[in-house]
């Protein structure tokens, strides 16, 4: 297929166009519904008032924008309406578990999740926030596996304090994987769970299909894959902005638990139980 007609973005807004029919123009503004303006922010919607919509970055920022045209879901462009009043009845949260309805917030735990990367921290949260606020989970950031023994040792997990880590890349012989071996061969074992998928990154547990694409690019070892994989998308690759603005557009796509792999989905799931266990 031919990107270079689109500009050479594959999520632009007239490459999905091009891709897919035409949706109907008027578009409910439901809270988290993510959307992207015709100026490139993108942001979930966290409410409705006066006429105008709010959306909250992926930095927690929150702007308010009029309701109307200027607005794109999956690359059309659409009209943002006001929400009809939702019926009393139960709902699915973006995970597909039952929502807790009038959820108050919890006091945390004392157990933690550690996901590697901020990117990994923003898809967990989308799609398992609910979740995680329910049952009162923090899902922290863990910037590279490299000092995981450290981190443990710091942490000093209990049965009552347990640490479940996601990592990425986690398959026979590679640097992730030694890195688990050894941290689950030390002092706090019993009291740690260490997970993983088989994606280089986080952003190949999201379905391909989801940005009209057949397979994620083939990127060779010993270059960096999110720049080289925006590269051979022939979208902006050269600074880390470049990598920022195109991960919130990808992660944009993701609507729910069905359009991400089962080799995450199931590890996620896996950490929640074990660090609830031990409440």
């Amino acid at each position: 297929m031919d990107w270079d007609s689109w500009g050479g973005d594959v999520l632009s807004p007239e490459a999905k166009a091009a891709r897919a029919p035409v949706r109907p123009g008027r578009v409910p503004a439901e809270r988290e519904l993510v959307v992207e303006r015709h100026d490139g922010y993108v942001g979930a919607v966290v409410g409705v008032e006066a006429g105008n919509v709010h959306l909250e970055d992926r930095r927690g920022t929150v702007r308010a924008f009029p309701l109307g045209r200027g607005f794109f879901v999956d690359g059309v462009e659409i009209e943002l309406v006001p929400a009809a009043p939702k019926q009393a009845g139960p709902t699915r949260t973006a995970s597909g578990s039952r929502a807790v309805e009038g959820l108050k917030a919890r006091v945390a735990l004392p157990s933690r999740i550690l996901v590697e990367g901020v990117h990994d921290a923003e898809l967990v949260e989308q799609v398992w926030g609910h979740d995680l606020r329910v049952e009162g989970v923090v899902v922290e950031p863990l910037h590279g596996a490299d000092d995981l023994a450290a981190i443990v040792d710091e942490f000093a997990p209990t049965p009552t304090r347990r640490l479940g880590i996601l990592l990425d890349h986690l398959v026979a012989g590679s640097k992730e994987t030694r890195i688990a071996q050894a941290v689950m061969t030390g002092p706090h074992a019993a009291h740690v769970r260490i997970v993983g998928h088989p994606f280089v990154d986080i952003w190949q547990a999201i379905k391909p299909a989801r940005l009209g694409i057949q397979a994620w690019p083939e990127v060779p070892k010993g270059e960096d894959w999110k720049r080289g994989t925006l590269r051979r998308l022939g979208m902006p690759h050269d600074s880390q902005e470049d990598v920022g603005r195109a991960w919130q557009r990808i992660r944009s796509r993701v609507r729910d638990w069905n359009d991400l792999e089962p080799e995450l989905l199931g590890r996620v799931e896996e950490l929640i139980d074990f660090v609830t266990a031990g409440a």
